[in-house]
Parts: structure tokens; sequence; C-alpha cells
């Protein structure tokens, strides 16, 4: 899972572990996640489906995402004309359905909250998952019964309806038009729905080995994370349970995924943010423009009090660590080890937003290296610059870094320690 503010590069080591497992499941966010993975010459964006679909893995969509069928039903026709095999997906019945009623809900919010806005996607999840905690909601399984979805579904959008007559003033549902189409997509992907808590229960007991695979990162986390700008669900180590039915005793590790520097994509407080020329030079060498909304990532150095605190959260076995590439050629490297708040010097992450959007970094500055890591393929080919860099992380954070990835490519990967 994410360390950071998500984008830390999960789809890529999600992808280099799928070879060692059987199972790869996504246990929350929904269509509001990228994740790009490079094969050869080719570039994946993954949206729902899991990142191991192109190891030929099993791949499963667990009950805590939220899934819009025709985004899914596109994403399934790309992976198809690739040559993947989608016989191994498998979708929870129980997940819940976006909607076109969500992406507006989602606009028109947006829209509505101006200077306040949150920064979201606009790719209907928040609306989503406020219907599945009212108890409004409609579950991927209800496409499969005609009669019920019709009656929940109409009386949903007759109350979306009159929300966005009364407050929005804006456009209006037809329901029959909408149930059509959605009978038609429940058709199309039955035979990939299912119970997804009883096959990875019973897959883990047969002692197949599953990867859970978690969208965004855990500075979102909707408990945990810069509330309110924050996702709408759980991308820490708890929600993978709640997320797909599995139980907490059942998992045996647990790894973060840490960017060599730190990203944003939306509003909220960003610490170590570079809002200067050599924040634009990280936006362009790191490439670093949302896969799903193709927004600029604001950009900014390594904030290793933010890492401590998903390291707190989480109880990382260890760290994935991305994009050590990006950093070549900056003659001196900022670390953010503690922060500073009106004259107070304090190690820990503030959970009061307040605080934290006045905190001023407390950096140790590190001298950066010139040498072209990417061609890197083990610890000792690194610049010893480089490897400082790793070795204030481990220090810092009380967690080993085992896996480096100097490179989008499955071989620009130098393992340190077996996971």
């Amino acid at each position: 899972m994410g360390a950071q503010w998500g984008d830390e590069g999960k789809g890529k080591v999600v992808d280099y572990l799928a070879a060692r497992v059987d199972v790869v499941v996504r246990y929350q966010g929904g269509a509001n996640a990228g994740h790009t993975v490079v094969v050869g010459e080719r570039e994946y964006r993954l949206h729902l489906i899991p990142s191991g679909i192109l190891r030929g893995k099993e791949a499963v969509i667990g009950n805590g995402v939220v899934v819009d069928p025709a985004a899914l039903l596109r994403e399934m026709e790309e992976l198809a004309e690739a040559g993947c095999d989608l016989s191994r997906l498998h979708v929870s019945d129980a997940a819940h359905v976006i909607f076109p009623y969500h992406l507006l809900l989602d606009e028109v919010e947006e829209n509505w909250r101006g200077d306040r806005r949150l920064g979201t996607t606009r790719r209907g999840i928040g609306p989503a998952y406020q219907d599945k905690f009212s108890r409004t909601g409609i579950r991927m399984g209800d496409l499969l019964h005609p009669e019920y979805l019709r009656e929940r579904l109409f009386a949903r959008v007759s109350h979306v309806n009159a929300v966005l007559r009364g407050v929005y003033g804006g456009q209006e549902f037809d329901p029959e038009e909408m149930f059509r189409l959605y009978c038609e997509y429940g058709k199309r992907l039955q035979p990939y729905l299912t119970d997804t808590a009883a096959y990875l229960t019973g897959a883990l007991r047969e002692g197949r080995k599953v990867l859970f695979e978690g969208a965004q990162g855990s500075l979102l986390d909707i408990d945990h994370g810069t509330y309110p700008f924050v996702t709408s669900s759980s991308p820490t180590a708890g929600g993978a349970c709640i997320g797909t039915g599995v139980a907490p005793t059942l998992i045996d590790r647990i790894y973060g995924v840490v960017k060599a520097y730190a990203t944003r994509v939306g509003d909220g407080p960003f610490p170590t943010e570079e809002r200067g020329g050599r924040g634009n030079l990280l936006r362009e060498k790191g490439r670093e423009y949302g896969t799903t909304t193709g927004r600029p990532r604001r950009c900014g150095w390594l904030d290793l009090v933010a890492v401590r605190y998903s390291c707190q959260v989480n109880a990382f076995d260890g760290i994935m660590l991305t994009k050590l590439d990006t950093l070549t050629g900056f003659p001196r490297l900022p670390v953010a080890v503690a922060y500073r708040w009106k004259g107070e010097l304090f190690r820990e992450f503030p959970r009061s937003l307040k605080v934290l959007a006045e905190c001023e970094p407390v950096y140790r500055e590190l001298p950066g290296w010139e040498e072209d890591v990417s061609r890197a393929r083990s610890w000792e080919e690194l610049p010893r610059e480089a490897r400082d860099y790793v070795q204030l992380i481990e220090e810092e954070t009380g967690v080993p870094v085992c896996l480096i990835s100097v490179g989008p490519e499955r071989e620009q990967t130098i393992l340190l320690r077996e996971v």
C-alpha cells in the first residue's frame, strides 16, 4: 500500500511482486486510482483491475471497491486486446456500483464548494461511498435481479433528481433508461461476479499466495489521513481486511511503497511542497501527471515525518522505494526529518489539519549524485550518495528498505531483501 498521498508507484511494485504469488486483489477505492505498469514497449494504465492480471494471475476486485461498470468494461476490452486472460478476473458481487448520478453529484458538489473544494477526481467515488454508508447503495450482485434493481434504482434516482432540482437546479436522470443500461451491464459482467470473500479465504487456506493491492495512500485514509482532504475509503492495512472479507490473522506481511520524494494531487496541506523551479523539475523528470485525471501533481521533497506516521498506522514489515532515478542530477537533496510549529520542534505527524498546514519542515540535506542509477541492478552499483539516502530512510523509520525501483520497467528493480 502507499505510504504517502498516493501515486507512489504501487502499480510497478505490485506487477513485480505478482510473479511470486497466485492471486492479486484490490480492496478499496475505484476508478479514481491509476496504476501504471510498463511491460516492454507497452504502457498499461489500470484503474480497477489489479496489476497482477498482466502476469496471468488470478485478479480479484474486492467488496470494498466501488465499481463503475462502464469503466470496468472498457478496461477489460483494452486488456483483452492486449492478450490478457480475463477468465482469471473475479469481481465481488458485494462491491457497490457507481451510477451516472454519482459522477454528476461529484461534479456539482465540488463546484459548489468553490475555494473549499477537496480536489476530488470527479469519478463519483465519494457519492458512491456516501450511498453505501447511508444504506441506499446498489451492489454489483443486484444488477442480476431486475425487479429488485428496478425498485432500488427508481427510489434512489427519485431522491437524487429532487436534490439536483431543488439544490443545484441541474440535470435530472431518466431511471428507466438507466435501468435498461445497467441490466445490460449485469448480463455482460455476470460471468465474473462471485463471493470473493469466500474465494480468497479458500485460496489462503489452500496455501496459495495472495497479494493485496492498495489504491491511493495512507495519508489519504478517511480516518487516518489529512481529513477532510482524503479519499472516501481506507487505503491502510486495516482496509485490506474490511475490503475483502479476509480475517486479519490470515495476513502475514505488510509492505509500504514510498516514493523517493513526495507528491500530492488535489488540495490539502503538503509541508515539503517545492513551489519553485526545483518542484517543476521534479514534476517533469518524474512525469508527475495523474494517470486518471492528467492533472499535474504537486511535488516536493521526501517527508519522513509523514512516512514514519504511515509506518506507525500500518506496521510495515518493509519499504519498497520507488523513483530513486528521478533524483539524479540534484546537487543537494533536502529530506524532512521533523517539523517546526510556533517555535516548537517535533517529530510526530500532527493530527490537526490546522497545525499541519502551519508546520515548517526541518530538513536534513544530503549530497546528490550525477550517475545514471537507472542501469543499476544491485546495491553495490548505486553511487555512495544514493546508498546514504536509502540508509537515512531506514534510520529514520526503523523499517528496512526491501526493494528499490530505478525506472518504470520490470527489470529496473533492485531487490535488497527477500520478500
